[in-house]
């Protein structure tokens, strides 16, 4: 007579100090005695806990990593409704796009703006409202995949816009679209977020693109506001210095731009299309507009955002207070880390944009050195501590870690640093 299996019931019951609901402990419990392993039931509950979304601690000096969400932000909202789709004014049904598209446009200097889930939604609403059956021209150079393996040319043949390719890899002039105009609904310009092109090399900028004839959309992807940054104290970061704006776009005659909202614009993940009235509302009455339309958390989240620009409080929007922290200011964190474990751990580092933004860019700052491989185990802590790791050295960087997990560092590297070799021994 075979081994009575446990009680699926009583393992489940017994993992509650994971913290999973009783349907996920029983379903854990039932694996563990399929696998005829229920002596390692905590290790499943583990595992299975750790499959679900928790919050990590982002030391790895990756300011928008895709990984971890992109732009960290703060989503609180009570339990009332709201006017998403009323209009005060009239008691009648209004837009969900209105409010938000208001604030929006101001923010970007634009006639209006509508929001959709993504930047690629925004490119294939876009292109489905504007240029159905109809060409649409990009520069060979233009022609990008984004992450995912999603490539401009295929978003376009979604769209049934057709792509008219103009120039060459490294070079396109102004003639090469003047030549197609008759042929275009639009021209495309798409940039180059994740990659560079150098050398030999030519471009046509969107200034002049405007004057060839058909509308301009500029795709900018990462979603800078404005070049000048005035939400910011100081002047703007050095690092920006080659990245469109939204509003400085516009101003030289893009028709319409499109980008992120959980890029460089600090918010959460949409896509926003600004610019001409009349092609936002063209847009707008599409009917992939509704499929392509953002719950309320989002509207609400990317309003609080847009306001938070339009006061000039950058600091409360917690992409832009990571980005202003000085290496000053990281070392002397550091060097608090160190006093608190008795280490010289203090060491200066490289931060990046992240987020396919900026590829080839690096931002001075500061953070720990370990000259060993912790990350497997600062990973695998309750709330795990994302770092990376260069020449077998794991590196911290303090410019992701939020100064209130200062303390929580502090103490995960105290139990997991390698213990010195005493010298008396």
């Amino acid at each position: 007579m075979g081994k009575r299996p446990p009680s699926v019931d009583r393992l489940a019951r017994s993992l509650a100090a994971h913290g999973l609901p009783h349907p996920l402990a029983v379903s854990v419990a039932r694996q563990a005695i399929a696998d005829d392993d229920a002596d390692r039931l905590e290790d499943y509950a583990r595992r299975r806990r750790r499959q679900m979304i928790t919050e990590v601690v982002n030391a790895t000096g990756v300011m928008l990593h895709t990984n971890l969400g992109r732009a960290p932000l703060p989503v609180s909202l009570p339990s009332r409704y709201t006017n998403l789709e009323l209009d005060l004014e009239t008691g009648s049904r209004g837009s969900r796009q209105r409010a938000v598209g208001d604030v929006m446009a101001e923010a970007c200097g634009a006639e209006a703006a509508m929001v959709v889930n993504n930047c690629a939604g925004a490119v294939l609403l876009t292109l489905a409202a504007l240029a159905p059956n109809r060409g649409v021209a990009v520069g060979r150079g233009e022609m990008v995949e984004i992450g995912g393996g999603f490539r401009i040319p295929d978003v376009m043949n979604q769209s049934g816009a057709r792509l008219v390719e103009v120039g060459t890899t490294n070079r396109s002039r102004l003639s090469d679209y003047s030549d197609v105009a008759d042929d275009l609904a639009m021209i495309l310009k798409v940039h180059r977020s994740n990659y560079r092109i150098v050398g030999f090399t030519e471009d046509v900028t969107v200034a002049e693109l405007a004057t060839v004839g058909p509308p301009v959309v500029a795709d900018i992807g990462s979603g800078l506001l404005d070049s000048t940054c005035p939400w910011l104290s100081g002047p703007p970061p050095s690092w920006l210095a080659e990245e469109p704006a939204a509003r400085q776009t516009l101003k030289d005659g893009a028709d319409l731009v499109l980008f992120s909202g959980d890029k460089l614009y600090g918010g959460p993940q949409a896509g926003i299309i600004a610019g001409r009235a009349d092609l936002v509302a063209t847009c707008g009455r599409h009917p992939l507009a509704r499929a392509l339309r953002p719950g309320s958390l989002v509207m609400h989240a990317l309003h609080e955002t847009t306001l938070a620009y339009l006061d000039r409080r950058g600091g409360d929007i917690p992409f832009w207070a990571m980005a202003s922290r000085t290496p000053v200011e990281l070392q002397a964190r550091a060097d608090a880390i160190d006093a608190t474990l008795g280490t010289a751990l203090s060491a200066s580092c490289q931060s990046v944009p992240g987020g396919g933004t900026l590829p080839t860019v690096t931002i001075p700052s500061h953070g720990l050195r370990i000259t060993s491989d912790v990350s497997d185990a600062l990973r695998n802590l309750d709330r795990p501590i994302i770092a990376r790791v260069e020449d077998r050295h794991t590196i911290i960087d303090l410019r992701t870690v939020d100064p209130t997990d200062d303390d929580y560092l502090s103490q995960a590297l105290a139990a997991v640093l390698p213990a010195e070799p005493d010298p008396h021994r």
